[in-house]
């Protein structure tokens, strides 16, 4: 099924956001052939370089307010439990601004998919530093460097009592492309962060490709596996592998249910 609608494509050539935007159409096209209706899918967007994909999309979209994305997902969920609702995020909307909401969500398991671009800067604002810049990180607002050691996300989920945590990389679109299918099939919150080099200000394209490697999925309901598995890479430019794949997966009563 073609999804995609006439707006210009603004984003940079080369840009992870292709990546992206090729694995969400072709999930939600397979899900739409496996007999989820169309107009049940909602997108939501946040601010930012990634949050442009509503505007490419010929889906239902809602456009937030900067960190407010997943909160206004949450209320469209809860307004029509019916509807697949799917967050399209930065890492600075998500883990700046917004992350408050990404641990509550987390933590009432409310059925909901988070799709997280982290290029690990504010690029659609010519890039300041946010939660997972790697120290030394030089931007417009740390132009000496940054002093600050960045967070682990998943670390964070975990902690959070998700019960569906994913990494996935916009250069590996059938990869990701599956990680968005079983997210948005998962019964409950899902949070899938996607690695997303930003070429124009952030280019980590080639450090991805040294060190990415899918993982093998088993013993999904084990914290301590997952947590294990996770600590491989605390975003420290020095590590030598980062997972990708499904971390920890279990099932457990919704918001909703």
């Amino acid at each position: 099924m073609e999804l995609s609608t006439y707006a210009k494509n603004t984003w940079c050539p080369g840009c992870g956001n292709f990546g992206i935007f090729t694995a969400l159409k072709e999930a939600v096209s397979f899900l739409i052939k496996k007999g989820i209706p169309k107009e049940n899918f909602v997108i939501v967007g946040d601010i930012g370089c990634g949050s442009k994909i509503i505007d490419y999309l010929n889906l239902n979209s809602f456009s937030a307010l900067h960190g407010r994305a997943i909160a206004s997902g949450e209320g469209i969920k809860l307004g029509n439990p019916k509807l697949k609702v799917i967050v399209s995020i930065g890492d600075g909307g998500a883990y700046n601004e917004g992350i408050s909401h990404l641990i509550h969500s987390a933590k009432r398991n409310i059925d909901i998919t988070i799709l997280v671009y982290d290029n690990r800067n504010f690029a659609l604002t010519t890039s300041q530093f946010t939660a997972t810049s790697p120290k030394g990180f030089k931007g417009k607002s740390t132009p000496e460097g940054s002093t600050e050691n960045p967070f682990n996300p998943l670390k964070l989920m975990l902690a959070s009592n998700a019960t569906f945590i994913a990494r996935g990389y916009s250069f590996k679109t059938e990869h990701l492309k599956n990680l968005i299918i079983k997210g948005i099939k998962h019964q409950g919150f899902s949070f899938i962060e996607i690695l997303q080099p930003c070429v124009s200000f952030f280019d980590t394209t080639e450090f991805y490709n040294k060190r990415v490697y899918e993982i093998k999925e088993t013993d999904l309901d084990s914290k301590e596996k997952a947590l294990k598995k996770i600590e491989e890479w605390n975003y420290n430019e020095n590590d030598k592998k980062i997972p990708i794949g499904i971390f920890y997966k279990i099932k457990k009563p919704t918001y909703l249910n």
